[in-house]
């Protein structure tokens, strides 16, 4: 073949395909759409279960740092051995100066979990200096995003976390190996029982910050059997009156378990609160357990409604 412009141009486009230079892709993100002329090569993860789904994408060769864990949260064996090579920027929310001095080029993050509506670290913010972000599905209820909260919110953000990477096929492969996992445990739940009543109890002696119609144990509990008694909470995360857990008596507590108060503490929280002495959990001290990346949009979303499953069927 000569080296004719021609020959060259598709010499260098097939090059190119091949290396992932041209690999644009548009991708949903909240109410944005959002190009990516190449895959980031300096991406930062903020809380740690976005920065997990980054790791089961097998994308850590390709961030610069994460942000938002230690602030309130311990890495377990498995998180640590992700992110041993990777420096933790800020404890807690990243300010526009620690992305921008880590030179990132994308930045994973969500409304509540990185990022505040109005604030200092935004999309637009970023954009003037080269960092495009992604925002988590679930966080996009902030900025008054009417949405069914399923789990494919979830596997929505890896889908798109694929294509943006260009990791397609890990993508797809997981989630499919998460939908049948779902199948499995739902496949095993009594259709014809009555779903149970669950409260989730996030924090907050004097009145509980909770889980509401937006939030993913929302959907999460529902997949496992049950109802959440604060559906009718129209917000993703909030604090509501223990009057109002008193009037839907749940039958189980899903303590969240993150930070410096132990899950036994937040239970006694309960236990010792005597307005709670006759509700249906207390009572019969059904609690179940689930740590925050569990409880929080991510890959261990899966495995903790089969831990709820078991607790609502009184395994």
């Amino acid at each position: 073949m000569k080296n004719t412009p021609k020959a060259l141009a598709t010499a260098f486009v097939l090059s190119s395909i091949a290396s992932g230079a041209l690999a644009e892709t548009t991708v949903q993100s909240c109410d944005r759409e959002v190009t990516f002329d190449t895959p980031p090569q300096a991406a930062i993860s903020n809380d740690v279960n976005l920065t997990e789904m980054m790791l089961v994408l097998g994308l850590a060769d390709r961030m610069v740092g994460y942000t938002g864990i230690s602030g309130w949260n311990k890495l377990d064996a498995e998180m640590r051995a992700g992110v041993d090579q990777l420096p933790e920027l800020s404890a807690r929310y990243p300010s526009k100066e620690v992305l921008i001095g880590a030179d990132a080029d994308f930045y994973f993050a969500g409304w509540n979990y990185g990022m505040r509506v109005g604030g200092e670290v935004t999309p637009e913010t970023l954009a003037p200096f080269g960092i495009d972000v992604y925002e988590l599905s679930e966080s996009c209820i902030h900025l008054g995003m009417d949405q069914d909260v399923t789990m494919d919110l979830m596997y929505n953000d890896l889908r798109n976390l694929g294509q943006i990477f260009g990791v397609e096929e890990r993508a797809e492969e997981l989630i499919s190996g998460y939908e049948a996992e779902l199948a499995e445990i739902t496949a095993g739940l009594d259709a014809a029982a009555d779903p149970v009543r669950a409260f989730v109890f996030d924090s907050g002696a004097d009145a509980p910050f909770t889980a509401g119609h937006y939030a993913i144990p929302t959907a999460m509990i529902e997949a496992a059997g049950g109802v959440n008694v604060m559906d009718g909470f129209r917000k993703s995360w909030g604090v509501v009156s223990w009057e109002e857990v008193v009037d839907q008596d749940p039958e189980v507590v899903v303590i969240i378990n993150y930070g410096e108060l132990t899950a036994e503490d937040r239970m006694n929280i309960m236990r010792d609160n005597p307005a709670l002495a006759n509700i249906d959990a207390v009572r019969n001290d059904r609690f179940v357990v689930l740590e925050y990346v569990e409880a929080t949009p991510g890959p261990r979303n899966i495995e903790a409604i089969r831990t709820l499953a078991a607790a609502f069927q009184g395994e």
